[in-house]
């Protein structure tokens, strides 16, 4: 059972030159994340359901050794706003999501993203079947989606595109797609910016503002 620990207590034994100490409060640590973890894939991941209880304990098992290790990079960053526990199962269900996605994309490949060599323009919200919509805005829709993709294809460079894509409208993980692309995290981050940026000011110089775009496809 995992020792009851103040914050202060956990930062000092996770922190401590004791290495008893601290090797009992990394277990403890290890122990706590991976009860919360393994509850999170079995009562809250319904795409998980088809996986055995010991296929989802040793995810649990995997994914708390990680985010362990995650926690110790930032102890400094715990402000200690909430319990250091809360704090800390926060940051061992981002692991697990993040660990989740990268083995959906394991295999993925960034050329699975065009069709004949054309960007893919897809605007996500309602069901768009069950939308009921006037012929007069279903042409104005009509009219700002070739606007949009006019833009894409004329503005932005294939790098942009195709980071524009993979990232913001398939929701796919940055290092994945960092990787694939053979740069960086931040490399990546930069392109992205500099895509919206360089798509908002085309966009707004042709008289479109986002607001108006995201309104315009509102159910």
């Amino acid at each position: 059972m995992t020792v009851e620990r103040s914050n202060e207590q956990w930062l000092a034994d996770l922190t401590s030159e004791d290495t008893t100490a601290q090797a009992a409060a990394l277990d403890d640590l290890r122990v706590y994340l991976r009860r919360g973890i393994l509850y999170y894939l079995s009562h809250e991941r319904s795409d998980l359901s088809d996986l055995s209880s010991e296929e989802l304990r040793q995810m649990a098992e995997d994914f708390s050794q990680d985010a362990t290790l995650r926690i110790l990079d930032n102890l400094e960053s715990f402000r200690g706003d909430s319990r250091f526990t809360t704090w800390a199962m926060k940051i061992g269900t981002r692991t697990a999501i993040s660990e989740l996605r990268r083995a959906r994309y394991k295999d993925f490949s960034l050329d699975e993203l065009t069709a004949d060599g054309e960007f893919q323009l897809k605007l996500e919200g309602g069901d768009n079947n069950s939308q009921i919509v006037s012929p007069e805005r279903a042409t104005e829709q009509v009219n700002v989606l070739q606007i949009i993709q006019q833009a894409l294809d004329e503005v932005l460079t294939e790098r942009q595109k195709t980071a524009l894509e993979a990232v913001t409208l398939r929701g796919i993980p940055m290092d994945i797609v960092a990787e694939q692309m053979g740069t960086n995290r931040n490399a990546l981050y930069k392109l992205l910016h500099d895509a919206r940026k360089k798509l908002r000011t085309h966009l707004e110089n042709q008289g479109i503002v986002m607001g108006y775009v995201f309104n315009l496809f509102q159910e």
